[in-house]
């Protein structure tokens, strides 16, 4: 079984041992400390063509020390646990420290910001998995998904992994908190061909109970019907139409929004929304939450990797910022306080509309609906999006053929004010959920142009 060795136990003795090291920092002078310390243990396995590639068991540790000498800040990690080992990790960065810049923004969290106390969110569900059981669950996701359609011609892997970890933070306000957690995936690749058309795609779920994984049957069924649906692709000549971003791809038009109104983008004025909070970024229709209570989600956290108090709160409302995401440092540059984002975001929820992704499609008509992106085509200082794609050609809401070699290109500010419909197919395998997005108009160029 993948789990922590009595994981309360674990908790107990890593809490301990923050506690010295914080008493170390102390007696060194330091005006203030904190530290992370990581444990887990995992299992991964992967398979192709009915023979295993790889079978890795693994355990991990580390701990991360950050000193402060009044503005003055060191840091130093360290792989082993031990008390001797850890006090040199902190007379390295007390070393650090004396020769860092003062930086009046350095420091911990204000010790009011700490959290007092957070639910339980159900994060840890450790999976009665061994080498045999993985190599079996991978066999079997790619023998059906190879069965189920002649044009599977090979496969790029079958895949299986399980974690379950203790990440516990404490710093010199008191402070320490422990979150256990398990994360479980199972994925699939393959290679479809026709003739002389070759393609290549997959499928994938992750979960953090192993209860919630998709079964095998699913995962290949899923990653076959990707795969041969690509097969005997076009290409297209420039023109400018609607673009439907499945909820696969729709997230990353959401995660291009919060690196542009996060604390480190907004202070260094590298972003294409400056100054952004009361902003009309989006229609009306266009709500955004983070909520990071949501019991056994990706994203769900108590506290934030400072130990602030995590909150939910609104992001979007009514298409208008309502806020950034900021860590300590960067809030303190702003003038501004923390929103408990030190390490990133939350959950963050994207409200449908009520469309479903058959109704999107016929609120498509005639338009390139995304299948994949690749390149990184994404401008955070002007907005500008360059993405390669492959996807499927519509008609009149139906599906007439797949077109690959093609561009997609527009400017993030007006993407996001041409957004016109948001699916109810959300997609929760990660910290951002979003239902497919449909954007009125985008440019397409392809070979042909």
């Amino acid at each position: 079984m993948i789990e922590l060795d009595n994981k309360d136990a674990l908790t107990a003795q890593l809490q301990d041992l923050a506690t010295q090291i914080l008493a170390v920092a102390k007696q060194r002078g330091a005006t203030a400390a904190e530290v992370n310390i990581d444990k887990g243990t995992g299992l991964s396995t992967e398979v192709r063509m009915g023979a295993v590639e790889k079978l890795e068991y693994h355990r991990d540790q580390g701990a991360g020390i950050t000193i402060y000498f009044g503005n003055r800040k060191g840091y130093s990690s360290c792989g082993d646990l031990s008390v001797q080992a850890l006090t040199d990790a902190v007379d390295a960065a007390c070393r650090i420290a004396k020769y860092t810049a003062e930086d009046e923004f350095n420091g911990l969290a204000d010790a009011s910001l700490m959290a007092k106390s957070w639910p339980d969110l159900d994060l840890y569900h450790p999976w009665d998995l061994n080498a045999e059981t993985a190599i079996r669950r991978a066999q079997e996701t790619e023998a059906i998904a190879r069965e189920s359609d002649a044009r599977i011609s090979n496969s790029d892997g079958s895949s299986v992994e399980s974690y379950a970890g203790l990440s516990l933070y404490a710093n010199s306000h008191g402070f320490s908190g422990a979150v256990h957690s398990t994360h479980h995936s199972a994925s699939c690749v393959l290679v479809g061909q026709d003739g002389e058309s070759m393609q290549r795609d997959y499928w994938y779920s992750v979960a953090r109970a192993p209860s919630e994984l998709e079964s095998p049957a699913v995962i290949g069924q899923k990653a076959a019907e990707r795969t041969v649906r690509r097969l005997n692709a076009r290409t297209l000549s420039t023109c400018e139409v609607p673009v439907l971003f499945p909820a696969t791809l729709a997230r990353g038009l959401i995660g291009s929004l919060v690196s542009a109104v996060s604390g480190g983008s907004q202070y260094r004025k590298a972003t294409f929304l400056p100054d952004s909070i009361g902003q009309k970024l989006f229609p009306d229709f266009v709500q955004l939450r983070e909520d990071p209570f949501i019991p056994r989600a990706l994203g769900s956290r108590g506290f934030d990797g400072e130990g602030v108090a995590t909150q939910a709160r609104d992001i979007l409302v009514d298409g208008r910022l309502q806020g950034y995401f900021l860590s300590t440092y960067s809030a303190k540059k702003l003038g501004m306080v923390t929103t408990g984002n030190a390490g990133g975001n939350h959950n963050l929820i994207l409200q449908s509309t009520g469309h479903s992704y058959e109704d999107l499609l016929q609120q498509l008509g005639t338009g390139l609906l995304l299948n994949e992106l690749f390149g990184g085509g994404v401008n955070g200082m002007t907005g500008d999006y360059s993405r390669g794609a492959v996807g499927f050609w519509v008609e009149n809401g139906v599906i007439q053929y797949p077109v690959e070699e093609i561009t997609i290109a527009g400017n993030l500010k007006d993407m996001y004010h041409n957004i016109q419909a948001i699916g109810n197919d959300v997609d929760i395998r990660g910290n951002i959920r979003s239902g497919s997005i449909l954007i009125n108009r985008m440019t397409i160029a392809g070979s042909n142009s």
